[in-house]
């Protein structure tokens, strides 16, 4: 399973990848303005230093909703490094975006999937990753670890090579869940990826050891 980071904060990055465990990041609008980064050539300098820090795959979102639109800036975005993945969103322009940049062999993300038919629709066009909203789907009631199943059944039925990128992810547990559903990949916040290093016997095992040692090298 490959660990994705969602976040545009490139300190948050860099620890990530010093842990040893990153293999890529998703941004979106969303967090770029968190971060305070606006206009277009502050926007495309800040994807370039996330590039400059990872070795994996950084996704960068398109704004146009056009068919047009999101041809002109996705091209644009896939300049600016090897790594880049052009994030679209699941909207009738986007699959159509989708199918243009797959033929040209430009990496895609298709983002703000809710359904297993939208996902299906990707896989079809020739999406790189889908981006299953989990988290979101939880915070109105539905079970976004079943959205999951369905998506990862449907690919396996039919030999779709599109990963299933599990976004949203807001906790541990998400990210346990996913990984035994099989997802391909978990992008959430560091947060969520350092939870994963905590349990109470571990802390109390480490503290043990190191007093027995402490007492018999006082």
């Amino acid at each position: 399973m490959k660990f994705f980071i969602d976040t545009a904060n490139l300190k948050e990055i860099q620890e990530a990848q010093d842990l040893g465990v990153l293999d890529g990041v998703t941004t979106n609008p969303s967090l770029m303005a968190k971060e305070g980064i606006s206009g277009k050539n502050n926007v495309l300098k800040h994807y370039k230093a996330i590039c400059d820090i990872v070795e994996g795959d950084v996704s960068a979102e398109v704004i146009a909703t056009d068919f047009e639109g999101m041809i002109r800036e996705g091209e644009e975005l896939a300049e600016l490094d090897e790594k880049i993945v052009v994030k679209i969103p699941m909207i009738k322009d986007g699959v159509k975006a989708l199918k243009y940049f797959s033929e040209k062999g430009i990496k895609t993300n298709c983002t703000l999937i809710f359904s297993a038919g939208q996902a299906l629709l990707a896989a079809k066009a020739g999406a790189s990753y889908v981006s299953p909203f989990i988290g979101r789907l939880d915070d109105i009631s539905f079970d976004g670890i079943q959205l999951i199943e369905q998506i990862r059944t449907i690919y396996d039925n039919y030999g779709f090579d599109t990963e299933i990128l599990a976004a949203s992810v807001r906790n541990p547990i998400h990210i346990i869940r996913c990984a035994e559903i099989g997802a391909d990949v978990m992008t959430g916040p560091l947060s969520a990826m350092l939870a994963l290093l905590n349990h109470p016997l571990t802390d109390s095992g480490l503290a043990k050891f190191l007093a027995d040692h402490a007492k018999t090298n006082a």
